[in-house]
């Protein structure tokens, strides 16, 4: 008899097992930022296929640095920041649905969301378009909703989530009963429909947040008293890092239909950095990257045991503050650039690419299936009504080119016709009027033009400062 062909594969096939980091050139980098020292597990910077955002340090305040992405080499110690917090920046998030606003969060218990110019401003932007009051204690967590159109996540010390429509500046749920300590984090599912959160009581918690229910939890996934962090994965998979009874570091893959116990639960070192998890749904790979450590190490998530399959590790010589991670549609398809971080030292951001070697130069359509776009499936009110919509899809076959600014408008509801928001009353923006609403919105349009003009007017100055700048060319 002839004996079976060896049906067993001594190495798993995957297109993904030759992944590599490489830190980009010298002139490429940022140079000359002073990154946030704030003690606090957040990723401390945000990018999106226009700018590179970082918390940074000031005096008496809160403020972060919007550079446009092309800007790179040393950043002038006059360059214009954001500054309306009136304590630190503990996280800042870009919309996913407009390359120009981005959302902070900050001790000083508001958050705030900015509209941000495509030219370099001449002075500090002072003014958000809109401030969101109801947390009682420091903010540290904000998330954007993946589908729907300016629905805002933020998560503060006093253990409450809220959600916010940022075009009306109203609260439009309060989670306020879920958890008992502090919230470590918040991560969203692909679609929207549901939250998992990890917290000091050692639970990791899925929530409905429309029905405010919790519809599974699950306590000490790792038995370590560190931060556990938890992130949805593909077919709603939960995916946790955390620390061992021994202070080892660990992974977690779960399921949710059988929370009790792990479908992989994996050892990995004994150093006490909390590891923030970023995940591509694309490549269904997990990047996992310490705060203090100089490393990224990546994983493939599979269907196959062990289901977490560790791809590499990019090393370097200097450690980590804060890392940020592009999103698909900003990334260099020519050159089979699967992901790029934005890894914070303390003097500077230096972007590191991951690459999956390829020897044709033609789209590697294996690569890039069709990714999320800049387009939201859903308004806010159809979202908050019951209605879910996975993310419409863009191919990048042909490369991604943002879309030029687009104003983010925000209509406030007038007081006297909301009624309030569901849950404990609580203070939240809103504004107060006591006149008309026709005169409101004549106020509103005046304003509209006043901005429009200054906005104009700041652009004129800034290109003639450049104009300036070239005629004495350097000489004072």
């Amino acid at each position: 008899a002839v004996p079976p062909a060896m049906s067993r594969r001594v190495v798993r096939q995957s297109k993904f097992r030759h992944v590599f980091g490489q830190p980009v050139k010298a002139d490429q980098m940022y140079e000359d930022i002073r990154v946030s020292k704030v003690t606090c597990d957040s990723s401390f910077c945000a990018v999106n296929p226009k700018f590179v955002a970082i918390i940074v340090e000031s005096g008496g305040g809160g403020a972060f640095i919007v550079l446009p992405l092309a800007k790179t080499g040393r950043v002038d110690k006059n360059h214009p920041l954001v500054t309306g917090h009136t304590a630190p920046v503990l996280d800042i998030d870009w919309c996913p649905h407009n390359d120009n606003v981005i959302a902070s969060a900050s001790e000083d218990t508001t958050v705030m969301v900015w509209q941000i110019p495509d030219y370099v401003p001449v002075r500090n932007i002072t003014e958000p378009v809109v401030t969101l009051e109801g947390h009682s204690k420091r903010v540290s967590i904000i998330s954007w909703h993946p589908t729907a159109r300016n629905v805002l996540l933020s998560a503060g010390c006093d253990n409450l989530v809220i959600l916010w429509n940022v075009g009306t500046g109203e609260m439009l749920l309060a989670l306020d009963d879920m958890h008992t300590d502090l919230i470590y984090n918040v991560g969203w599912n692909r679609n929207g429909s549901l939250l998992v959160t990890t917290c000091k009581d050692k639970k990791v918690r899925v929530i409905d947040p429309r029905k405010q229910q919790i519809l599974a939890e699950k306590t000490k996934p790792h038995d370590g008293t560190r931060p556990i962090r938890a992130i949805f994965v593909a077919d709603g998979k939960i995916f946790t890092t955390g620390f061992s009874r021994m202070s080892e570091r660990q992974l977690g893959l779960w399921d949710l239909n059988n929370f009790e116990e792990p479908i992989a639960l994996q050892e990995m070192d004994t150093s006490n950095g909390v590891l923030l998890p970023f995940y591509d749904a694309d490549s269904s790979i997990v990047y996992l990257c310490g705060k203090g450590d100089s490393s990224i190490r990546y994983f493939e998530i599979t269907d196959e045991a062990p289901y977490v399959h560790y791809l590499n590790t990019y090393s370097s010589k200097e450690p980590q503050r804060g890392m940020g991670f592009m999103p698909k549609r900003g990334l260099d398809v020519s050159k089979c650039e699967i992901a790029r971080f934005f890894k914070l030292h303390e003097r500077k951001c230096e972007p590191i690419v991951m690459t999956v070697p390829r020897k044709s130069d033609l789209f590697q359509d294996d690569l890039y299936p069709d990714t999320p776009g800049p387009e939201p499936a859903l308004e806010a009110d159809e979202w908050l009504s019951g209605k879910d919509a996975e993310p419409i899809l863009i191919s990048l076959r042909d490369g991604y080119v943002p879309i030029k600014n687009r104003e983010l408008k925000v209509v406030k509801k007038n007081i006297l016709d909301s009624k309030p928001p569901p849950g404990p009353r609580r203070r939240h923006s809103t504004c107060d009027s006591d006149f008309s609403q026709p005169a409101l919105e004549e106020v509103l349009e005046e304003i509209r033009a006043l901005k429009e003009t200054v906005q104009a007017q700041e652009k004129r100055i800034s290109d003639l400062e450049n104009k300036l700048g070239q005629f004495t060319n350097g000489t004072d």
